[in-house]
């Protein structure tokens, strides 16, 4: 069980949060506090492996707090302000949740907390339980932000075809399959995986993902969308025919 803290000025965010925390059976709820400061001891104790942190605060922001805590503990940034994204990730934050917050991409922001699959007793990742899948279908957000070489670009989960990885990048495609138009991304194809919702989505190579309704045929080993021709891996075979046939 991870010993989990949560700390946000807002009560109502910490209701949401606790009762969240409580859905999942490797998270320990340990406290939830509107300050920064009790919390800061309680991970200078050593009670806590995970924080899920607001930024906007008064006495100490989330910054601040990552900057005094170092690597004692886990953090995953709460907050309505996207601008604060790179400060985050530059302090090697597990996620970035950006309010309000559904359900659905808490738990993927959790897994990411998991050494390996498998490795604790929880639901697979790309496997939610069936009131993880119903949130997933009601709850997603209709968008996801990715980072690029200068800022967070925010993308529309409708605009995607697919994605390519290439090494430490990921090119996303978007638009009209005629004329798709692409995004540079600098993350690796599993962090653009685990942001994006599964109802949607699918895994169909190492190097590729496709929006499910994007896909205008499949041929054999490769689907076609637009000019696009994405190859099948043997490893995710069996599971995108799961999907697409039913």
């Amino acid at each position: 069980m991870l010993r989990t803290l949560l700390v946000d000025d807002e009560p109502l965010a910490l209701t949401i949060l606790s009762d969240y925390v409580g859905k999942v059976p490797f998270l320990q709820l340990v406290g939830a506090t509107t300050s920064p400061i009790a919390a800061l001891q309680r991970v200078q104790a050593g009670e806590v492996d995970v924080v899920l942190l607001d930024i906007q605060m008064p006495e100490l922001t989330g910054i601040q707090f990552l900057k005094i805590v170092g690597n004692r503990c886990r953090i995953i940034l709460t907050t309505a302000y996207s601008e604060y994204a790179l400060d985050g990730y530059e302090h090697d934050v597990v996620d970035y949740l950006l309010k309000p917050i559904s359900f659905e991409r808490f738990y993927r922001a959790v897994q990411k907390l998991l050494p390996s699959p498998g490795a604790v007793s929880a639901p697979e990742p790309r496997q939610p339980t069936d009131a993880a899948t119903a949130v997933a279908d009601t709850a997603t957000s209709d968008f996801i932000f990715v980072k690029t070489e200068y800022r967070l670009q925010r993308v529309d989960l409708a605009d995607v075809l697919y994605a390519e990885g290439l090494k430490d990048y990921v090119s996303l495609y978007t638009g009209q399959p005629a004329n798709p138009t692409r995004l540079l991304t600098l993350q690796t194809m599993k962090h653009l995986e685990e942001k994006l919702p599964v109802s949607r989505f699918v895994r169909v190579h190492k190097s590729y993902i496709v929006a499910l309704n994007r896909i205008e045929s499949i041929e054999r080993n490769r689907i076609y969308i637009g000019k696009a021709v994405i190859p099948i891996g043997d490893t995710y075979r069996d599971e995108f025919f799961r999907r697409v046939e039913g």
